[in-house]
């Protein structure tokens, strides 16, 4: 089992930053794949942005790309987002996955994490 535990997320206007985290606990996250995905109301959950630790790379999705960025820390075991330049269309329930295999943004995902609301008025 593998269990994420996100922190971070709130409140920013346009133009802001923020950072979430994802603390990956019962598994080396290094031999699983990683990935941050978000959910606005009446919308479908969409993958944003991806880390595949046994083929070294990143994908983002056009819409946050020079914008987000995926990270991780090794020793503490953490997965990241940081998120720049927000805009109201960010708004959204931002959720931590993980996965054994490698699967692409718009499938299916094994492990998620609590959630966390990232809110940006404009």
């Amino acid at each position: 089992q593998v269990l994420l535990v996100q922190s971070g997320g709130g409140s920013v206007q346009a133009g802001g930053s923020l950072k979430l985290s994802c603390a990956v606990v019962g598994y080396a996250y290094s031999s699983v794949s990683l990935g941050w995905f978000r959910q606005a109301p009446g919308k479908e959950r969409e993958g944003i942005a991806a880390l595949y630790t046994g083929i070294g790379n990143t994908i983002y999705v056009d819409s946050v790309k020079g914008r987000f960025t995926i990270s991780e820390d090794n020793a503490k075991n953490t997965l990241y987002l940081q998120m720049n330049s927000l805009k109201p269309e960010d708004t959204a329930m931002y959720l931590c996955a993980a996965d054994f295999g490698t699967p692409p943004l718009g499938g299916r995902w094994n492990y998620w994490g609590q959630g966390t609301q990232v809110t940006v008025s404009s």
